[in-house]
């Protein structure tokens, strides 16, 4: 899965991080023909600014379907990026005129600690499967596995995921490296019955996303987490990113889906 913006970067960040509809599209189908078999997107409003707006999210999404047709695995983000509520991003998507094939829920934003009341992320969830959009819960620490297997014993969260995402580092500031061996810390407390995805900060995403695929986990890549090839080049796009990281599975034997 590419990720090719995120809710933070911008031009000044890499000229062709792509921030349009006409955009993205164009990038969804250049990673597509690199090897992607989904893509995570990201939605951004008039001044460039992350938006979880319906209207503006399902212009995201028929502009990539017009361009990739049924190639992609497309989904959506409810990242808060610390402007919207739980109710606010469940409200997000329940709008989509266009439905996405999935969507990435941060448990922590979406569910948080605390919470009394848990009735709206189990009708949420409960809807979620309903309209056939798959949700992949976002799991930014090791701990939180254990707050997803009590939301399921609840009966908050549906047992049937399409996924859980590890995520290795953050927006990380100088000099500090994540390191492959984080992901041993989510693994030992993994519910192997769920299929997991890695994503990784950084100049070692490459690295952590080898030992993410040699160890039967799926792999999300771009831009929205590292400009950066291994060996500390920067890359030129999306797509190379995404070239490398395809040929990286091909090496190892894993086969490659043909869609997400």
């Amino acid at each position: 899965m590419v990720a090719p913006n995120g809710a933070r970067q911008g031009k000044g960040d890499h000229p062709a991080l792509p921030i349009t509809p006409e955009e993205v599209a164009a990038t969804a189908a250049a990673c597509m023909a690199a090897g992607a078999t989904g893509i995570h997107l990201h939605a951004r409003d008039a001044a460039g600014g992350h938006t979880l707006d319906p209207l503006i999210y399902g212009r995201y999404i028929a502009a990539v379907r017009a361009t990739a047709g049924d190639g992609l695995f497309v989904q959506v983000t409810t990242e808060a990026v610390g402007r919207y509520t739980p109710a606010q991003q469940m409200a997000a998507i329940r709008g989509l005129e266009v439905r996405p094939d999935g969507v990435s829920l941060a448990l922590r934003e979406l569910v948080p600690e605390g919470t009394a009341d848990h009735a709206a992320a189990r009708d949420f969830f409960a809807w979620l499967l309903e309209a056939g959009i798959e949700p992949q819960l976002i799991l930014y620490a090791p701990e939180e596995l254990a707050r997803l297997a009590a939301l399921r014993d609840a009966g908050i969260v549906p047992p049937p995921l399409r996924q859980v995402l590890f995520v290795l580092g953050r927006y990380l500031a100088p000099g500090e490296v994540v390191e492959p061996r984080a992901l041993l810390g989510f693994l030992e407390r993994h519910d192997p019955a769920d299929p997991w995805m890695v994503c990784a900060f950084g100049r070692e995403e490459t690295a952590c996303l080898a030992a993410a695929a040699a160890l039967g986990g799926d792999l999300r890549v771009g831009f929205e987490n590292s400009t950066q090839h291994g060996d500390g080049r920067v890359a030129l796009d999306n797509a190379e990113r995404v070239a490398v990281v395809a040929e990286l599975v091909d090496r190892l034997g894993r086969v490659r889906p043909a869609s997400a």
